[in-house]
């Protein structure tokens, strides 16, 4: 039985430069540096809808991330990631990622994350806010295409 994947849609783009600290030893960008620019990318994505985080109410977390590493990203250079929604659902969403170099479409990294809502006290997924669905909505497509 052949799985599909709904379609993927241009959510935000953000830019980061790479800085000289954030190589290891191996004289490329640290792994754990990707998580940080997929996390800065959402957080950016959802400042620009008006999501902000607070200790009432509901509010987006991760209840899973990954990566995969294609080619070692190295200073000096400005980092582009793309953050791509798939479909919206009663409480998540599933978001991809891909990590290049600005001006250069050689992927570098992929990485996905799903994002649910939950209600701060509880603990518990609650659906996504009509209201912010809605701004989610229209805040995808390639003509709705972010730049940060």
């Amino acid at each position: 039985m052949e799985h599909t994947h709904p379609p993927k849609v241009l959510a935000y783009t953000s830019y980061i430069s790479i800085r000289w600290g954030d190589m290891d030893a191996y004289r490329h960008v640290n792994n754990t540096l990707y998580f940080r620019y997929m996390e800065q990318v959402r957080v950016e994505y959802l400042a620009s809808i008006g999501v902000t985080v607070q200790p009432t109410g509901s509010a987006p977390v991760l209840i899973n991330a990954g990566c995969t590493f294609l080619v070692p990203l190295t200073f000096p250079g400005t980092v582009e990631i793309r953050m791509y929604f798939g479909a919206l659902g009663r409480s998540s969403v599933h978001t991809s990622y891909e990590i290049r170099i600005q001006g250069d479409e050689t992927l570098y990294a992929t990485g996905d994350a799903k994002i649910v809502w939950m209600d701060v006290v509880t603990g518990k997924s609650v659906p996504i806010p009509d209201d912010l669905r809605a701004r989610m909505t229209d805040h995808t497509g390639d003509d709705n295409d972010r730049k940060g």
